[in-house]
């Protein structure tokens, strides 16, 4: 039997956690899930699992497997895309993580943008403020905000975003408006905990950096959740640029402390260091790097 069959059946196995849950994954009987698995660990001469009446477990040979054949398998499926789209035209499924604000506001749009011009491609986009582990997860492609996280890593810099403090005309009216960063500690602030020191908020002016200890009664762990508090008139919220465009451009919030520039941080397009990008992946993240530029986002 096939020796990539009997790997798709091993992994999906180890990933569901049953024979069951792999054959539906993988639309084939349960008794043939079985059948390569079988066939994999006599071809090996070890056993990969632990069976039970409810479910299996990997041994230390499988757990060793199963750090290896999700790779092998990826490989393998982006070699045949490539083949085939060198003479049809892209296609396949495309895994793309993205923190929930980012993604939200601008790279579920910039997606629908190139699956527009790719009909081929089929989009899995998932959203998350964690770093998705790219290998474990079976993402090709993460869009990352801010410091990236190197390690195994290759990136392609898009841009960058700077951090603005924001409030609503009803706040300013009724609790003034901060002239200097340090007037901030004397105002209800809305907490970022996504932010690396959420309570710390840092300026610059002439060179010289200003950083102010911050206070407030709300805290929330969303750059979109602090937007629309401060809109409430809550309170000043301190989040990237590319969160901010329509609530500034209506009216809805309004920048302060404009002659200090505030924190800024990279956006970037991560992949996994040492393997072979395929086509369709290389081909979104330049469109993304030029898309992005005329996005009127940052």
């Amino acid at each position: 039997m096939d020796l990539f069959d009997q790997l798709r059946a091993f992994v999906a196995t180890a990933q569901s956690g049953s024979f069951t849950g792999a054959a539906t994954q993988l639309g084939i009987s349960n008794r043939l899930t079985s059948k390569y698995v079988a066939e994999l660990e006599q071809r090996l001469g070890v056993r990969l699992f632990q069976r039970t009446t409810r479910k299996v477990g990997l041994t230390p040979a499988g757990t060793d497997l199963l750090s290896r054949a999700p790779a092998l398998l990826d490989d393998l499926d982006h070699l045949l895309a490539d083949v085939s789209d060198s003479s049809k035209g892209l296609s396949g499924v495309v895994r793309i993580s993205a923190p929930i604000t980012f993604g939200e506001v601008y790279i579920a749009g910039m997606l629908a943008r190139f699956a527009g011009q790719h009909p081929g491609i089929t989009i899995d986009l998932r959203l998350t403020d964690a770093f998705s582990d790219l290998a474990a997860e079976g993402i090709d492609l993460a869009f990352r905000i801010g410091r990236f996280q190197m390690a195994s890593l290759k990136v392609r810099r898009m841009g960058a975003f700077q951090s603005l403090a924001v409030a609503s005309p009803a706040y300013l009216a009724r609790a003034g408006q901060p002239d200097t960063p340090g007037d901030l500690s004397r105002h209800s602030c809305i907490v970022d905990t996504n932010r690396r020191n959420p309570r710390r908020w840092a300026f610059k002016r002439d060179g010289i950096e200003n950083t102010v200890q911050i206070d407030g009664r709300i805290h929330v762990n969303s750059a979109s959740a602090a937007v629309d508090l401060a809109r409430s008139g809550i309170g000043i919220a301190y989040v990237p640029s590319f969160a901010l465009r329509s609530a500034i451009d209506s009216g809805a919030l309004v920048r302060l402390l404009d002659s200090y520039t505030g924190e800024s941080g990279d956006i970037g397009a991560v992949y996994l260091e040492g393997r072979t990008l395929p086509r369709k992946v290389r081909t979104l993240i330049d469109f993304a790097v030029a898309d992005i530029g005329t996005a009127n986002l940052l």
